[in-house]
């Protein structure tokens, strides 16, 4: 099979050459380059081969994850080899955190990555067509959707980061013929050998069986990861227009929601929860959430927590929190009474929002200015006769009248002088209470945010 490939000379003349450099036009002219180089195959044939077609543009960095004893040694290659090449390098060490070795260090790379990339730069990475096999394979093992089967794409445009990956459709077995024939060095990483690790298990035992049963398997893997991420695009354009129909990145309108059918309510959800994030859900808590929040009655306040956010339902809305915003209503404030002293036109923050004192047709006394006044939690069982309406009625009903979301009741705080209520801050404003210090071209404090 090796004897049948082209040489490396050959592909460089007649292909390589001019479809790499037709894939770098993507970029712009100012464009450099970042190479993650692990002094291993790979890499050191794509360090080669960006030094020779753009030379100026590219600099090199060698990640030591510190978990073999030959780690600094590999750096220490890749440095030399840049070296030789004129190419600036970097030699960054990380910690990898605890839990799946594979991710944690997958994770510590890319961070190290971000630490380094500049504006104009982007990461160039040797994934071939093998890596795109064997990650599809493994994402189909762990119950992917559409989006995690597309698998890694050749231009990758993130949120602060680009990378591109030249050699994806170029076979492994291409490319060791190629670093034969050029007499290019590199190391050669036991852990690749560890069957423990589930890409190198993947490689070196199911692989075998697979690929004897069916030769073209890997061609045609990647030609499905080619699929799907046609199919992913497709079903973006349709996510985006469900959303827009449904709500925005912090809630969504649930009686729009249930027009929908059940599959594209699972797909909504799934992106939704993700928001801003690198991971979806996974299949068992998007369906938490349907049936735990979606599914729960009015009264219920269930709230759903996955990756620091909660999602919670009211007045038939689903609302996506940040964990501080929810836990901040679960917690007893450490001083329930204080005393406050206003002058007209001062801005003032409370923990409903930011006011300011200014004129109203109707407002509280001018007497009451410079004057020390009360500003109290409420604590329930409060009663509030609004300006305007006829007798007084429970703080609570109105509370839930005005529609004010449970998560931020905590916030409301009571004004008042000698136990005599004058008004009450609310994240809707701030509700004067019928009193002898009413007058006409009084003050209040505006809700300003």
């Amino acid at each position: 099979m090796r004897s049948t490939l082209p040489t490396f000379n050959e592909v460089w003349q007649r292909q390589f050459r001019s479809g790499f450099l037709k894939q770098s036009k993507q970029f712009q002219n100012n464009t450099r380059f970042l190479i993650g180089c692990s002094g291993g195959m790979d890499s050191m044939l794509l360090l080669y081969l960006m030094a020779a077609l753009c030379p100026q543009q590219v600099r090199a960095i060698y990640i030591n994850h510190q978990l073999q004893t030959m780690s600094d040694d590999w750096g220490n290659f890749v440095a030399q080899q840049c070296q030789s090449l004129n190419i600036p390098s970097i030699i960054e060490n990380v910690c990898v955190a605890k839990g799946n070795l594979e991710n944690q260090a997958r994770e510590a790379r890319y961070q190290a990555y971000l630490k380094h990339l500049q504006a104009n730069e982007i990461l160039v990475l040797a994934h071939h067509q093998q890596d795109q096999a064997e990650t599809l394979m493994l994402r189909l093992l762990s119950g992917a959707g559409v989006s995690g089967l597309a698998a890694m794409h050749p231009v990758d445009v993130r949120e602060k980061m680009t990378i591109w990956r030249p050699l994806l459709e170029i076979s492994r077995e291409q490319i060791c013929q190629w670093v034969e024939q050029t007499h290019i060095p590199y190391v050669n990483d036991p852990t690749n050998l560890d069957t423990h690790y589930d890409r190198a298990w993947c490689r070196h035992e199911l692989w075998n069986i697979l690929q004897s049963r069916y030769p073209k398997m890997q061609q045609a893997l990647a030609r499905t990861s080619v699929l799907m991420q046609d199919a992913d695009e497709i079903l973006n354009e349709v996510l985006k227009q469900d959303l827009a129909w449904c709500g925005d990145a912090e809630q969504l309108d649930l009686a729009k929601f249930v027009t929908l059918s059940p599959a594209r309510q699972r797909q909504l959800l799934s992106v939704w929860m993700k928001g801003e994030g690198d991971y979806r859900p996974s299949f068992e808590m998007v369906q938490r959430l349907q049936h735990e929040v979606i599914a729960s009655k009015n009264d219920a306040q269930a709230a759903l927590h996955w990756n620091q956010f909660y999602y919670l339902r009211f007045q038939n809305v689903l609302y996506r929190l940040t964990a501080e915003v929810y836990l901040a209503s679960k917690q007893v404030p450490e001083q329930n009474m204080t005393e406050v002293c206003y002058e007209m036109g001062q801005h003032l923050t409370v923990a409903a929002g930011h006011f300011q004192i200014q004129t109203e047709k109707m407002g509280l006394s001018a007497r009451l200015l410079n004057t020390n006044l009360t500003l109290q939690y409420r604590v329930g069982g409060e009663k509030i006769h609004l300006y305007g309406r006829v007798g007084a009625w429970p703080l609570k009903k109105a509370i839930q009248n005005q529609q004010i979301f449970p998560w931020l009741r905590h916030t409301i705080q009571i004004l008042s002088i000698d136990n005599v209520m004058l008004g009450v801050f609310t994240p809707k404003g701030f509700w004067l209470a019928q009193s002898d210090y009413v007058e006409v071209d009084g003050w209040q404090p505006n809700l300003m945010s």
